[in-house]
């Protein structure tokens, strides 16, 4: 937001206004021209601070505007070089101290003058002001630690034997880059190694060196002089606070925040920066920090971290009488950042995109990925930037850091002119409105919800049972008046979840957790038309988060989710376990209506690869991570949208599908990379450096686009490069050597078990020779094996076979492979009989044993496997006469074409069809049920003895 400039100043005013006359009597001054006279007298009315400069010593304001800075933005690097000049002829401390201040006074005018001239907004104050801030905190620490080398010499780390820096970080507003116009500066020091200095008059160790340098370096910015001061230093946020050492080694600091770390501390290093020091060991501590700031699981228990800390100030507001207080008061700036960083606490572990420093880059993140709504984002930021700039308004008044509204009448109109309102009334309603909503946004996301209260007749009713208070069959008697029809099995489900290993380990806390959420679980869960299998279906989740008690805490503070979590166990037990399999997915159920929409294929390969960009290139445990996380996510958005009847059966097919090809992409892509990393690239046949002459070939359900929940993958890994020249890299290998290990990096990367499990199964035995063959094949052995060895069954097999990730050009050579082996012209009679052979060793291996009871829904006789191998036959049998048959690895695709060129009826094409879409979407159901695919003898009678006639009807047998 902008807001208007009023260059009419008020009658409260006039004495200010006339403050100018006085400075215009400096010719210099006096013949600027009109435009930059009235600017002088608008900021020197609104600012005592800028007035008394510019009277002091109005040399730096006319430097300013002769150099043009005065109306210009600041060019990158510019005010290092400007301080660096002027620091070449600093001797001493004295000197040093003397020239920062009168630095910082001519740069702090400038940025008053241009914020009250509204010649730079908001952003670009508190970027002025933060650069500001970087440069005299590098160039003075410089200075110092050059200083202290000449006395006591250079300090040397004992494990490296390398000269250690001084590290200074940047916290709160300053490491953000929002730094204010009259803000303290809160910083941490730090130094790599512990170690001794060499070579000085006397040798002391580095603990002592650098507390040395730090107190120096406080006192050059922090000391009050008679020309004032830098910035205002606040050590406080180190490791505990004013009674710690000043400085502190990499391993101390780790070793704190580790063992010692609380909740606050997390909240402050999220913004933090290195300022100062080398920027290399600066990044290697961040990185040393970022698991105890981001937990790598969802942390709702920063909701109640927060909560207390805004309990704390909210107590101070009221003893202090802060009410008015546009920064700590309700409504104010911090509820802003709190809302902001709640997020990031909770989610950022996951989301990297939230692992930012600067809060309305944030509140974009929430807005962009529908962690909040677009209103309320627009009025978060509107009104954020409003008391910011209010706070900007009070501070350059004296150049004091205030926050508190003015009570007298000339800062009053003041304010409310800088503002751009005709009187402190009307500003105060405006001001007034942006609290109010802040505040309402605030607790919907943080607050207490001290006014909700629990009747007894809903979840207060069950904290004597779960407590296990009441006697065993009055219990009973209460689950069962309830709705559950196994009661005596629902008590005993309950006590052994109550006397188990695992919450019998939990601590206090977490106890305290449980007991809250249990009561509340089955107030709900009795509200579902099957109490009892719901409560089965998800204690076992409960038993597996109950040593990871945020879990827990999410429950409790999320109704919402507690619901959504009992109506999706209610409706699958599938999704149950994975629930208690993957409590990492709780994370979703707060997505609200996002769960149950599903994006398009391109939506999706963007939203991964933009997951993995933000991760460090060097991470492979978190690239995996957030690979798995990823497709679990999704994998349970597709099942709640299938569930929930917003997404039919082939589209159920398509998004799993479209989620496998965007995870191979990605992994393909990182494969690559690291094989490249290591031995170079591979040579192409004519020579030249390969790019990526690799292919993923996707055989069965997903080249068929015919995924379902927990399918497997089929595949075939293809090159295209020459197999005996080396590699360009350090460490080169021949190029058969690299394919190969480029494949087995990538099974690593899909099948490799972490906490979040494995990507896929995966099944390479269709590649050429099977088991036996090679892992990864060149596309001109592939071309001869499928011309001259491979089997009926395996081309029945290339029918299906597509190109999922990797060279395009390649990809196409594979489709030209398969075209021309698949038109050949067959004997049909031997080709009928060679499929059907087939298909009885399948059914005598797989299907339902002589004697057995039930139907196979997929390998019995007039199942899903007779519908495939009758259109399989028929592709295989034609395709010489039809191309177009070999457009579609897909059943229903293919039958379409077998309709269209009257090769079947278009009423048996259909009825395949229709039969076909019934049994996949019967065995999806089964499986969400987790029950096997055999079904009564009777299922599908009718069903069946349609696909047994076109079996028959074709010559198969």
């Amino acid at each position: 937001m902008s807001l208007p400039l009023l260059r009419a100043l008020p009658d409260d005013l006039g004495e200010q206004a006339c403050r100018a006359d006085r400075l215009l009597a400096d010719a210099r001054l006096a013949a600027w021209p009109d435009e930059r006279q009235s600017a002088l007298q608008w900021v020197c009315a609104l600012s005592d601070f800028a007035f008394e400069q510019v009277q002091r010593d109005p040399e730096q304001l006319l430097q300013l505007a002769e150099t043009g800075e005065l109306e210009r933005p600041r060019r990158a690097g510019e005010l290092r070089t400007l301080l660096s000049q002027q620091l070449k002829n600093c001797t001493d401390e004295t000197q040093l101290a003397h020239c920062l201040r009168r630095f910082r006074n001519r740069e702090q005018l400038r940025i008053v003058w241009r914020e009250l001239n509204r010649l730079a907004d908001l952003a670009e104050t508190c970027r002025d002001l933060s650069q500001l801030a970087d440069t005299t905190i590098s160039l003075a620490a410089d200075f110092l630690y050059r200083q202290q080398i000449a006395q006591f010499g250079t300090p040397i780390g004992k494990q490296s034997g390398k000269e250690q820096q001084l590290l200074v970080l940047g916290m709160g507003k300053l490491g953000a880059e929002e730094l204010n116009l009259s803000s303290d500066i809160d910083l941490i020091f730090a130094y790599p190694q512990s170690g001794e200095t060499h070579g000085g008059k006397r040798s002391i160790d580095n603990q002592e060196f650098f507390t040395k340098l730090g107190q120096k370096l406080i006192k050059a910015l922090d000391a009050i002089t008679v020309d004032g001061f830098v910035f205002r230093v606040d050590m406080r946020l180190r490791p505990y606070g004013s009674s710690g050492p000043l400085v502190f080694s990499f391993n101390a600091l780790e070793q704190y925040y580790q063992t010692q770390g609380r909740d606050w501390e997390r909240y402050a290093l999220i913004k933090a920066r290195v300022v100062a020091g080398d920027n290399s060991a600066g990044r290697a501590l961040l990185k040393l920090l970022r698991p105890f700031v981001f937990r790598r699981y969802l942390d709702y228990s920063a909701i109640e971290a927060l909560r207390d800390m805004k309990r704390l100030i909210e107590q101070e507001v009221r003893r202090r009488e802060l009410q008015d207080n546009i920064k700590l008061g309700a409504g104010g700036i911090r509820e802003v950042e709190f809302i902001a960083q709640a997020f990031q606490l909770i989610h950022g572990g996951r989301n990297l995109a939230l692992q930012q420093r600067a809060l309305l880059d944030v509140l974009a993140v929430l807005e962009k990925q529908g962690y909040l709504p677009a209103k309320v984002i627009r009025e978060l930021k509107d009104g954020y930037r409003f008391l910011r700039y209010v706070e900007h308004g009070l501070q350059a008044i004296a150049d004091q850091q205030t926050h508190a509204l003015p009570d007298d009448e000339v800062n009053r109109a003041r304010l409310a002119c800088l503002m751009g309102f005709a009187d402190w009334t009307s500003f105060m309603r405006q001001l007034g409105q942006w609290r109010t909503r802040i505040d309402q946004h605030f607790r919907a996301v943080i607050a207490a919800k001290d006014d909700e209260t629990e009747s007894a007749d809903e979840s207060g009713q069950w904290l004597p049972l779960w407590l296990g208070r009441l006697p065993e069959t009055s219990a009973q008697a209460q689950l069962g008046e309830a709705g559950f029809s196994q009661a005596q099995t629902a008590w005993q489900q309950l006590m052994a979840l109550r006397e188990s290993s695992a919450v019998r380990a939990m601590q206090s806390q977490g106890r305290q957790r449980l007991d809250a959420l249990m009561p509340r679980l089955l107030a709900q869960i009795v509200q579902q038309d099957r109490p009892g299998e719901v409560l089965e279906r998800v204690l076992p989740l409960v038993g597996a988060i109950a040593r990871r008690s945020v879990y827990l805490l999410l429950l409790c503070e999320r109704p919402d989710a507690l619901n959504q979590l009992l109506e999706l166990c209610a409706k699958s037990p599938w999704i149950a376990a994975q629930m208690a399999r993957y409590p990492l997915l709780l994370d979703e159920l707060l997505q609200g209506d996002k769960l149950y929409q599903v994006p398009r294929a391109p939506q999706l390969a963007a939203e991964l690869q933009e997951r993995l960009l933000r991760i460090p290139a060097d991470d492979l445990e978190q690239q995996m991570e957030a690979l798995r996380h990823f497709k679990l996510a999704h994998s349970l958005r597709v099942v709640t949208a299938e569930l929930g009847g917003t997404l039919p059966l082939m589209k159920v097919s398509d998004y799993l599908t479209w989620l496998a090809e965007a995870i191979l992409e990605q992994v393909l892509h990182l494969a690559w990379q690291q094989c490249v990393a290591r031995h170079g690239r591979p040579k192409r046949l004519d020579g030249g450096r390969s790019e990526l002459d690799f292919v993923i070939i996707g055989y069965g359900k997903l080249g068929g686009l015919e995924l379902s929940h927990s399918s497997d993958l089929d595949l075939v890994f293809l090159h295209d490069g020459d197999p005996n020249a080396s590699t360009d890299g350090d460490k080169p290998v021949d190029g058969a050597q690299f394919f190969m290990r480029l494949g087995q990096r990538i099974l690593h990367l899909l099948t490799t078990n972490t906490a979040s499990g494995a990507l896929y199964e995966v099944d390479m035995r269709l590649r050429p020779s099977g088991a036996s063959g090679l892992l990864v094949s060149s596309l001109a052995a592939f071309a001869r094996y499928q011309s001259e060895s491979a089997w009926t069954w395996e081309h029945q097999a290339l029918l299906r076979a597509r190109v999922l990730a990797g060279s395009e050009q390649l990809g196409a050579a594979f489709e030209q492979v398969r075209q021309r082996v698949l038109s050949r012209p067959r004997d049909k009679t031997k080709l009928a009989a060679e499929v059907s052979d087939m298909r009885r060793k399948m059914r005598e291996n797989l299907g339902t044993r002589s004697g057995g009871q039930g139907f196979d829904l997929k390998q019995d006789v007039g199942g899903i496997v007779d519908i495939e191998f009758i259109v399989q036959y028929a592709a295989l049998a034609f395709a010489y006469q039809h191309p177009d048959l070999l457009r579609w690895t897909d059943c229903m695709r293919l039958l379409d074409e077998l309709g269209s060129s009257a090769l079947f009826s278009a009423e048996d094409a259909h009825v395949l069809q229709s039969i076909y879409k019934s049994y996949r979407s019967k065995a999806h159901q089964l499986a969400l049920q987790q029950k096997a695919l055999r079904l009564a003898d009777d299922a599908f009678a009718s069903e069946r003895r349609e696909v047994i006639r076109l079996w028959h009807e074709l010559g198969l047998n």
